[in-house]
């Protein structure tokens, strides 16, 4: 059985710290023995691992143990603890299932001893078979809409410079109605790319996927609040950290390609938001489904 190939364990591989410029760096992922892997990730949150890619890198390590053939079609993420960006992440993964068609996975992100996430993907191999889905929402092309980051950094230049998501990911902001058309359901749209192209291979723009939409789905939930963090200059006045995450990728699709991330959340309550989105390809293919719950809570004043 072949899976797909890794850098060799004396080879030094490539953090997030030195290749800002390249997706790939972020999945970089050292082999530690048969089914174990370690990572890198940067900051969500001042010296809080970003989710999105402990999940990418996760589902990067799931991917490595199964043949070339099968591709993920649905993954489900726990966030258990924050995890600590200025140590590295250790990967196991569990080989649950080898089918004839489907192969499952677990992952068990850990820092010491503690666990950090616990991913669960499932990988198929491809069939053809009725095709359906609807209509893609209407959207301006993202070729004619402004770039946000220019926007971001002249409002917030601080929290810009922060961010590490945008050096690997080119994002265009969709205006929205005034007001909701449903009351009590909050939406945003947002075309997302790979900044830098990737390989043929499906795993990395399925992680790609991962990533990306993991960092503003949570932001979805309080848009009746506050608007989109590069469309603000003050600092949020709500605390947000996903709880659990699941994506279910439906058709090939390319991640250095844009993809619209239509999001909306229909509640929120009891310390928890709610949110969904569909994600599409350009030319009107339904690519993916991702739902996240998230913990929303007022922030906490600095301390004096």
């Amino acid at each position: 059985m072949q899976v797909r190939p890794g850098p060799r364990a004396d080879q030094t591989p490539q953090t997030s710290h030195d290749t800002h410029d390249a997706f790939a760096g972020f999945l970089d992922l050292e082999p530690r023995g048969r089914d174990l892997f370690r990572g890198r990730c940067h900051d969500g949150l001042p010296l809080r691992a970003f989710g999105g890619q402990v999940a990418a890198q996760a589902l990067a390590a799931a991917g490595r143990t199964v043949p070339d053939d099968r591709t993920v079609h649905s993954l489900h993420v726990y966030f258990l603890r924050a995890g600590n960006s200025a140590h590295p992440l250790d990967y196991t993964v569990e080989r649950e299932r080898d089918g004839s068609s489907y192969h499952s996975r677990r992952v068990v992100a850990h820092q010491g001893q503690e666990a950090v996430c616990t991913l669960s993907a499932s990988f198929k191999r491809p069939e053809t078979t009725a095709d359906r889905q609807p209509a893609m929402p209407t959207a301006p092309a993202p070729e004619l809409l402004p770039d946000m980051y220019g926007l971001w950094e002249r409002n917030n230049p601080e929290d810009y410079a922060r961010a590490e998501f945008r050096r690997v990911l080119e994002m265009r902001h969709v205006p929205g109605p005034a007001e909701p058309h449903t009351p009590g359901l909050t939406e945003q749209k947002l075309w997302i790319r790979a900044a830098r192209p990737l390989p043929d291979d499906p795993l990395p723009h399925a992680c790609a996927l991962a990533y990306a939409s993991d960092l503003f789905l949570a932001p979805t939930t309080v848009l009746s609040t506050e608007p989109p963090r590069m469309l603000r200059e003050k600092p949020s006045s709500v605390f947000l950290t996903s709880l659990d995450h699941a994506v279910w990728f439906h058709r090939p699709f390319r991640a250095d390609t844009w993809m619209l991330f239509a999001q909306r959340s229909p509640t929120a309550a009891d310390g928890r938001g709610f949110a969904l989105a569909e994600v599409w390809s350009p030319d009107g293919l339904l690519i993916a489904h991702v739902v996240q719950e998230t913990v929303v809570r007022p922030s906490r004043p600095p301390r004096p």
